[in-house]
């Protein structure tokens, strides 16, 4: 009998069956047809400032015409105290309801590049468990390598372009790319253990953190979605369009902009935001002009924008 917490052999069906039971895994597509798939991670419930890693992944799986192969059990991965189903009441009949689930997706990219999608909350139990599942999932599916993107709050003025951050346990990785690199302890997500379980298993793997104007975290910032998906293409050669995303990016400056501009405390805080941005050619998140910065700008400026936003039809 075949070892369960190995690969499967998908030419075994019994080996394949104690593999899916073992980790509480629900095939949709029995054989998917996928060549060197890029595997994208986005689970939800973790840092996403302005919910622009959510933005990139729905336009990367509305382009790739991505469609579910696989789902893990609810039951054993998701606290659903925590993540209670969406009741849909209708003049008071309960219609249906709407549970939190991770699956796994596949897609093509416009250029034909075979890609999988890893979407859905993060579990909120059995993370080195979750973890190698989905690590040997990559590896039976040939994955080539791990892509996982976030978005956190920062120091940051919304008149430069987004500036992109990146993690991996591999030396090799960072070393191919340009992003910035940061020096801190932090709480992980269940996209930092995926990249070292696919390190493990000799898949590539980085994060990918788009940096988000603190003052406007609680809203969306496409100009941050539009940098994360830059930052796949970088990494990946996975392109698509994005032309409306692209298009609310000057919007939303112009808007950002005109509030600003009625504000001559926020004009002076934005401009000392601009300066520290372009003294710094990577980010500093433990730098004392930094931190006094965010103290006296951040809570007066986000009032501020949030209450132009109410404001506008």
């Amino acid at each position: 009998m075949s070892d369960p917490g190995n690969t499967p052999d998908p030419r075994d069906p019994q080996a394949r069956a104690e593999f899916d039971e073992q980790y509480g895994i629900d095939r949709h597509v029995e054989d998917p047809t996928l060549h060197e798939p890029v595997l994208i991670v986005m689970l939800t419930g973790w840092i996403d400032a302005a919910g622009a890693a959510a933005a990139a992944m729905d336009q990367l799986r509305r382009a790739c015409e991505s469609t579910p192969i696989l789902s893990f059990d609810d039951d054993r991965y998701v606290d659903f105290r925590a993540r209670r189903p969406t009741m849909e009441l209708r003049d008071g009949l309960n219609t249906n309801l709407d549970w939190a689930t991770i699956e796994m997706r596949s897609g093509r990219s416009p250029d034909g590049r075979d890609v999988l999608f890893l979407v859905g909350p993060e579990p909120d139990m059995a993370w080195r468990r979750f973890s190698r599942a989905v690590a040997l999932l990559a590896v039976e599916f040939g994955v080539t390598q791990m892509v996982s993107l976030g978005a956190y709050p920062f120091a940051a003025p919304h008149t430069r372009p987004a500036r992109l951050s990146v993690s991996s346990p591999s030396i090799e990785m960072l070393a191919a790319v340009s992003f910035a690199r940061s020096s801190v302890d932090v709480p992980a997500g269940m996209a930092g253990v995926l990249e070292h379980a696919m390190h493990a298993q000799k898949i590539p793997a980085l994060g990918i953190w788009a940096q988000v104007p603190h003052y406007v975290s609680a809203m969306e910032y496409p100009a941050a979605s539009v940098a994360l998906l830059d930052g796949l293409d970088e990494v990946t050669g996975i392109s698509i369009d994005a032309l409306g995303l692209r298009a609310e990016v000057d919007a939303q400056r112009a808007r950002l902009d005109r509030m600003i501009a009625d504000k001559p405390e926020n004009e002076a805080m934005l401009r000392q935001l601009e300066e520290l941005h372009d003294l710094a050619p990577t980010e500093d998140e433990d730098s004392d002009d930094v931190e006094e910065l965010e103290l006296r700008s951040g809570d007066e400026i986000a009032q501020e924008i949030q209450e132009f936003f109410r404001d506008q039809p």
